[in-house]
């Protein structure tokens, strides 16, 4: 069965391992399914929802854009753009807030998460942003939507939007309810330092992860120092339980040798964490190397990744347009 695929990544700079495993090369799979039609969008409005530095944001939508290229997604055969290019976006955002709910935003987790105690102080757009969400997916009737465990609850207030609006203005089907895609394994890639932690950017700590970008070294020597526990490596996953650290450097490998963690243990049980990390050095490497010359080579032509970007606004503008258009008709405009 062939699928619509929607997804968007936030243009915050210095990606790095966790958004490869956890996302980029989840988007490389599903487009390299013939059967499936893949849109990827830099969601550049969604990072303003707390204040950029303007330089920084536009050399950060291009680094992304970089990546998803860089990683194999092909703007031939995949829509690549940027949000703001298209009007769509937010034209669709305000309608579909206008049959939003407020206590189906009050139950959002991630704002309460983000807004911390003094939520007063948060944007609006921190607030609604799920609404434009919800636009971004629905003005291209997605049939799904790979999603992490943190907007799981955002896909759902998607599916109720789509499913008030349709019933409201009694138009059956009009708006797709997406199904989710989620990651089964390895869709949460953690801190090198501490493997309670998500592996981020924000994280002060610069060998808590491995950027996009770094070089061979600065890969050996990340991996060389990562935290691990006093045991030697477990032959099962049994004896993963209460070893965060050991559990991480796993999966890790796992994911970038496409194969299961049952099938590593084998590998690397009762060895001890050298073993493991100079394998792992080695794949990594392998990997990422490639992606971090190519990201550095397309961003020293601005102009070519500029004009993917328009490319791709152009061919998602012809597809939102129309939506909104018919989403306006619907509602009386």
């Amino acid at each position: 069965m062939s699928k619509k695929i929607f997804s968007g990544v936030q243009p915050t700079g210095n990606l790095h391992l966790g958004n490869y495993i956890g996302a980029i090369k989840n988007f490389v799979d599903l487009q390299n399914n013939k059967d499936n039609s893949c849109i990827f969008c830099v969601v550049d409005l969604h990072a303003i929802t707390v204040i950029q530095d303007p330089i920084e944001l536009k050399n950060n939508i291009r680094e992304t854009a970089a990546a998803f290229i860089a990683s194999g997604i092909d703007p031939k055969n995949s829509i690549i753009f940027n949000q703001s290019l298209v009007p769509a976006h937010s034209e669709g955002s305000w309608i579909l807030g206008c049959v939003a709910r407020m206590g189906w935003l009050n139950r959002m987790t991630q704002f309460k998460e983000k807004a911390g105690k003094d939520k007063e102080k948060a944007s609006v757009g921190l607030y609604i942003y799920p609404v434009l969400m919800a636009s971004d997916i629905l003005l291209y009737d997605a049939t799904h939507v790979p999603v992490g465990d943190d907007q799981k609850q955002h896909l759902e207030l998607c599916r109720d939007i789509a499913q008030k609006f349709n019933n409201e203005y009694k138009c059956k089907d009009f708006l797709t309810p997406p199904e989710p895609l989620i990651q089964k394994h390895f869709s949460r890639i953690m801190s090198l330092k501490n493997g309670t932690k998500k592996m981020s950017k924000s994280d002060i700590a610069e060998g808590s992860r491995i950027n996009l970008t770094d070089t061979e070294d600065e890969i050996v020597k990340k991996i060389k120092k990562a935290k691990t526990d006093n045991d030697t490596l477990p032959g099962n996953e049994e004896g993963l339980k209460g070893r965060p650290e050991a559990e991480n450097l796993i999966g890790i490998y796992s994911s970038l040798s496409n194969q299961n963690v049952a099938d590593t243990l084998n590998e690397f049980g009762g060895k001890n964490f050298s073993d493991l990390k100079n394998k792992l050095s080695e794949i990594i490497v392998t990997k990422l190397s490639p992606i971090s010359k190519e990201i550095k080579k397309l961003l020293s032509d601005k102009n070519y990744i500029d004009q993917i970007l328009e490319d791709g606004a152009a061919k998602a503008e012809g597809i939102s347009s129309k939506k909104v258009k018919k989403i306006k008709e619907i509602v009386g405009f």
